[in-house]
């Protein structure tokens, strides 16, 4: 850890939320949203001499994503979300102690995991709440040191150590950071859902504004060359849909394609039967071709059992869901994944120690670092998000939030804060006839205006339309899930 890493006490983290509603339904796994909160949180920090910097951060609160269980109904999900952010604020605000920014992290990363199992909060629920207060912290060291999110990054301005990583122990984690670079652009991978129509005439029922619809219409309009497609778990079903959508790819001069079970399939020879069918059928030789990798098959519980070594020797395998610990990347290597993806949600911790393991693995393991959405929208999820993925170097990443939302007229932001995102990042937002939006031009977004201090956002949101939070249910109140 450098010499040089900020340290300070977090004094404040105050929770908000705005509601989101989707323009078309987002279908993957066996839920569909049609609507979600949006959380914010602003932290206050205070250095050594004094001095207090707020910083921001906001990410979409999805049901059935983080627990899939079928006992919790969406809106008890949503609460588990809001309980562990609550979690999150009074471990992080409970002391004065100054610690870096991944000092914080690494200091109430186990503590917050024990409350949360004794909540009945799985650790990704956990770790939504944690990666928040990260985030927002990481925005107000940022600030206060007058750095972009890369410069801080470079320099480990956060302190990043191997303490939850000992396999990185002998890692020179210092010069892994320093290598990094801050992309200019980056090529944005289309995700199409379970319930998405694939061409203009398959469209039923669209909604009442100027935004594509269909896969097909999504290529006209934004020039996409990267794809992700939502598996539903069954082989026969799974593989005449991609028949169909290798069609309305095909007019493409080269395109890449990642596969997402979302934890659907039973076992890997459910996987393996689909890839068979696939690697079966000569019309569609090209589209197998551009697979890059599948997507979280198995269910989390069945990931760190199941040896998929024979199925990944044909296609390689990523870890998403099951990705809920610091060690849970190298326990999934010893079953056969060689990838793992970063999302935001999940810390941007987390996200930097897999890609130093990525990074410093012998060439002959292959593994892989992947950019994945989950739905971020408009404004600080999505600038940050773009801001990590950029710095970790992937070539492309995944983003659906601006198809499955009207930008920031979606989201219910006032006409001043889209006035202000649009000002401060041109490049990345152009205006439509609702409001700020997403610009993405033949398939890859502007990063160049995130280099700005703070993490990522020479904006923020105005609190006049944030909602404070509720706390949560805690685990007396909850009834048995």
């Amino acid at each position: 850890m450098t010499a040089d890493a900020f340290r300070f006490a977090v004094v404040a983290l105050d929770l908000f939320e705005r509601g989101v509603r989707l323009r078309l339904p987002f279908r993957f796994g066996s839920a569909t949203v049609r609507e979600a909160p949006q959380a914010f949180v602003r932290a206050t920090i205070r250095d050594a001499a004094g001095r207090e910097t707020a910083g921001w951060t906001a990410e979409m609160m999805i049901p059935k994503w983080f627990d899939k269980r079928p006992g919790r109904t969406s809106a008890e999900n949503l609460d588990d979300l809001r309980r562990a952010l609550s979690l999150a604020r009074a471990a992080y605000t409970a002391g004065a102690a100054p610690r870096t920014a991944y000092g914080h992290a690494a200091t109430h990363y186990r503590a917050l995991v024990g409350e949360g199992a004794r909540e009945a909060l799985n650790p990704l629920v956990v770790a939504y709440g944690a990666a928040l207060a990260d985030r927002a912290i990481l925005d107000a060291l940022c600030r206060a040191r007058q750095a972009s999110f890369g410069a801080a990054v470079r320099a480990n301005l956060v302190g990043l150590d191997a303490s939850l990583a000992p396999d990185l122990a002998d890692t020179d984690l210092d010069a892994f950071l320093a290598a990094r670079t801050s992309a200019r652009s980056i090529a944005a991978r289309h995700t199409v859902g379970l319930a998405d129509p694939l061409t203009a005439a398959d469209v039923a029922d669209a909604p009442r504004d100027d935004l594509p619809v269909a896969l097909d219409e999504v290529l006209a309009r934004y020039g996409h060359r990267h794809f992700k497609l939502k598996l539903a778990g069954a082989p026969a079903a799974d593989a005449t849909r991609l028949a169909a959508i290798a069609r309305v790819l095909s007019p493409l001069p080269a395109y890449v394609v990642t596969l997402d079970g979302n934890e659907q399939f039973e076992n890997a020879a459910a996987v393996d039967a689909l890839w068979q069918r696939l690697r079966a059928d000569r019309a569609l030789a090209r589209f197998v071709a551009s697979i890059a990798y599948v997507e979280q098959p198995l269910p989390r519980e069945a990931t760190m059992t199941a040896d998929v070594t024979a199925l990944a020797s044909a296609v390689p395998l990523l870890i998403d869901e099951a990705d809920d610990a610091y060690d849970a990347f190298p326990r999934a290597q010893r079953q056969g994944y060689t990838g793992v993806s970063s999302k935001n949600c999940k810390g941007p911790y987390k996200s930097l120690v897999n890609a130093a393991r990525c990074a410093t693995a012998p060439a002959s393991r292959r593994l892989f670092l992947s950019g994945e959405d989950l739905t971020t929208q408009c404004g600080l999820a999505l600038q940050q998000d773009l801001a990590l993925a950029g710095t970790l170097g992937v070539a492309h990443v995944e983003r659906n939030g601006h198809h499955y939302v009207d930008g920031f007229a979606g989201q219910g932001a006032p006409a001043h804060e889209q006035a202000a995102f649009l000002r401060a990042h041109p490049d990345l937002y152009e205006e439509g006839p609702h409001g700020g939006r997403v610009a993405i031009r033949d398939g890859c977004i502007a990063l160049g205006s995130l280099d700005v201090p703070g993490f990522a956002s020479a904006a923020l949101p105005e609190l006049s339309s944030l909602t404070p939070m509720a706390p949560g249910t805690p685990h007396t109140a909850r009834r048995s899930a």
